[in-house]
């Protein structure tokens, strides 16, 4: 692979004495981090919700469910979106609500069609605020190519609510042929990323705390379904697709690797974070790798692949800055690690919740 990150000839880590360092404990109540993304949501999930529900496809934990209904195989994906503030340089609710369930949909590789989108409005918000969000999430729907065939609206008392929260599910055509999950990943897999990372998460840290940079920092907020199309031209052989939203490139990499049991080996030079994020984190105390992206994937593809997939993403105008970041091993299966750029190992652990809450 000709754009593969250079390695270097010292031995690998022994890891196999290495364990999670986080303390997940019961929770009596809620707390913020369970939407986080993180390993409390994990826990959410996985303690509640799974053995409620039950049922095989939702214990896959992808993006969007893949299901077949009279011979057709569709993605079927359901999201909620409130994030503060409502509107945001490079974007808006309106905007997270319509490409993020587009995205969910387009990481089983599926051509999204058809949106539902429910709103949920606090008494005493303005109608205008409300008729500039619904302008938001047509124009972001007719962007994408999918059409909003029904919804709903509920009002809650003043005070109960924050302005504007909102609901949407989505579904779409899975070609044949195509077999995108994230228990798909293998050893030898290259992992590519589509471009530059965490410029959502300082976009929206930027305006919600007054913070300044130097320049703007405008959210990455974007329809993925034409990249993806681009990709399944090159191979239908994709093994995981991912966008890395709620805790961002780490949390994503390692539920791949958890529901793959495999590893995942980063260069961390590799990952391309723009210097305006990586200023913000170095001001902040954060790490770019857990900052959330709204217009970005993660992908497994078998190595043989990896270079004409690079090129096709770096051609379309979403993947330009698309790298290769590392490769799926078999050593420690269900951890991330990377490679620093001093030529040591950290482990990238499973956050714990979301360094900021209320991004989407």
């Amino acid at each position: 692979m000709a754009d593969s990150p250079a390695t270097t000839a010292a031995p690998a880590p022994d890891l196999s004495g290495w364990s999670c360092p986080l303390p997940l404990t019961d929770h009596p109540r809620v707390v913020m981090g369970h939407g986080g993304g993180g390993a409390l949501s994990a826990e959410l999930v996985g303690e509640i919700f799974l053995p409620a529900y039950g049922g095989e496809r939702l214990a896959g934990l992808a993006d969007s469910a893949a299901v077949t209904l009279g011979g057709a195989r569709l993605a079927f994906s359901t999201d909620a979106f409130v994030v503060r503030p409502l509107f945001f340089p490079g974007g808006s609710i309106g905007d997270l609500a319509v490409n993020g369930t587009v995205n969910d949909l387009a990481m089983s590789g599926a051509r999204p069609a058809y949106l539902s989108c429910g709103m949920i409005l606090e008494e005493g918000v303005e109608t205008a605020l409300v008729g500039r969000v619904a302008e938001a999430i047509g124009a972001a729907a007719r962007a994408a190519g999918v059409e909003i065939v029904t919804g709903d609206t509920k009002v809650v008392e003043s005070g109960h609510g924050d302005g504007v929260y909102l609901h949407t599910s989505g579904i779409g055509l899975i070609p044949a042929g195509v077999d995108i999950r994230p228990g798909r990943a293998r050893p030898g897999d290259a992992v590519l990323v589509s471009g530059e990372i965490g410029l959502h998460g300082v976009a929206i840290m930027s305006m919600r705390e007054g913070l300044e940079f130097g320049v703007e920092v405008r959210s990455d907020c974007a329809p993925l379904g034409s990249l993806v199309e681009t990709m399944l031209a090159v191979t239908p052989d994709l093994h995981v697709l991912r966008d890395p939203t709620r805790g961002g490139v780490g949390a994503a990499l390692n539920e791949i690797a958890s529901a793959a049991g495999v590893g995942v080996r980063l260069q961390e030079r590799a990952v391309p974070v723009p210097p305006q994020v990586d200023n913000a984190c170095a001001i902040l105390g954060l790490d770019p790798l857990y900052v959330a992206n709204e217009g970005k994937l993660l992908a497994f593809v078998p190595p043989e692949h990896a270079d004409a997939l690079l090129a096709a993403m770096r051609a379309h105008p979403l993947g330009t800055a698309a790298a290769i970041i590392g490769e799926c091993v078999p050593d420690h299966p269900g951890m991330v690690v990377a490679r620093t750029a001093f030529g040591g190992t950290r482990v990238v652990d499973m956050p714990l919740g979301e360094q900021l809450p209320r991004i989407c």
